[in-house]
């Protein structure tokens, strides 16, 4: 799983660089909002997610980890998409809301599933 998590995290960290190179060369920065969302939920916590599973996580004890991982990207994607999507002035604020709002909670409940699973590994090493 940690693999997994560095991995989803470097492509947000290049998908990021790119937006950051795009927003300065073209001195268009209107797409900071997104270039922050794909940098911190995608990148660094993905990574930080990783660190976690490598460091602390005991293998195969908690069962729902892929379902938590794929609650992160699912919930990472649909952020970056829409913030894209909105501060692009593509598509407007009433229509994305309701994406953005469940994509920010799907990131959410992968993050308490990531507690759960801190908790429970370090309950069991306490044994």
């Amino acid at each position: 799983m940690d693999r997994k998590y560095l991995l989803s995290g470097v492509g947000y960290l290049l998908l990021g660089l790119l937006l950051g190179i795009h927003m300065a060369s073209s001195k268009d920065h209107g797409q900071l909002v997104t270039h922050a969302h794909i940098m911190l939920v995608g990148f660094l916590l993905s990574v930080f997610y990783a660190i976690c599973h490598r460091l602390w996580c005991e293998p195969g004890a908690f069962g729902p980890r892929n379902i938590q991982f794929i609650l992160h990207q699912a919930g990472t994607l649909g952020l970056i998409v829409c913030l894209f999507l909105l501060y692009g002035g593509m598509v407007s604020g009433e229509m994305l809301g309701p994406i953005l709002g469940v994509s920010s909670i799907t990131v959410f409940i992968a993050a308490v599933m990531m507690k759960i699973d801190l908790v429970k590994s370090f309950k069991s090493a306490r044994i």
